[in-house]
This record gives structure tokens, C-alpha cells and sequence, in this order.
């Protein structure tokens, strides 16, 4: 399968939710590789593999996306789902489920 074909398939609004976690703790892209590598070895991660997945150019890996919920305290489902919002407070203080 071609990366075309994959991002054809790629939740619309998965870089914007991405975008707003990150400016909801008030981090940068450099800052938020910090707090992704808490969840797992992301060691290949950059700077711009992050703007990739904030402006929906790249498809983020499971484990990412488990990261980027983890650090929102929320189901991975919001993420991944264009009809689910974030919650408005981040990090949520009881796992949100859209």
C-alpha cells in the first residue's frame, strides 16, 4: 500500500487535535517529544515528523497516538474519531470519551 493511499484515509482532523493538545499543555514540538518519550522509545521522533502530524502530512504510528492520549488523559478513540471533540481542559482530569 503507497503512503497516498494511507493518508487518503486519514482522519481529517487528526493534525488539528494533535496541534491542540500540545497548545493546550503550552508546549513546544521540542517539549512535547519529551513528554512522548515517557510513553515509549521514540528515538527517530523530530521536530518536524511532529509539524508533519500537526498539518495531517504524515500518519502518525498506534503508539504515538496511545502517547498523545495518554498525555491528554483521554481515549485514543477522540483522536482517531472526526466526530469525537477534546475535552476542553487538558490534561482531563477523568478519561473523556468525546
Amino acid at each position: 500500500m503507497g503512503r497516498a493511499s494511507r493518508l487518503a484515509s486519514l482522519p481529517e482532523r487528526l493534525g488539528e487535535k494533535l496541534l491542540g493538545i500540545r497548545k493546550a499543555l503550552n508546549i513546544t514540538q521540542a517539549e512535547i517529544l519529551n513528554e512522548l518519550n515517557r510513553y515509549g522509545d521514540f528515538g527517530t521522533l523530530t521536530q518536524n515528523i511532529i509539524s508533519d502530524y500537526e498539518k495531517n502530512r504524515r500518519e502518525p504510528p498506534v503508539l504515538i497516538l496511545y502517547a498523545y492520549a495518554k498525555l491528554a488523559n483521554v481515549y485514543i478513540d477522540i483522536l482517531v474519531d472526526d466526530s469525537l471533540n477534546l475535552p476542553a481542559e487538558f490534561p482531563s482530569k477523568t478519561k473523556k470519551l468525546g
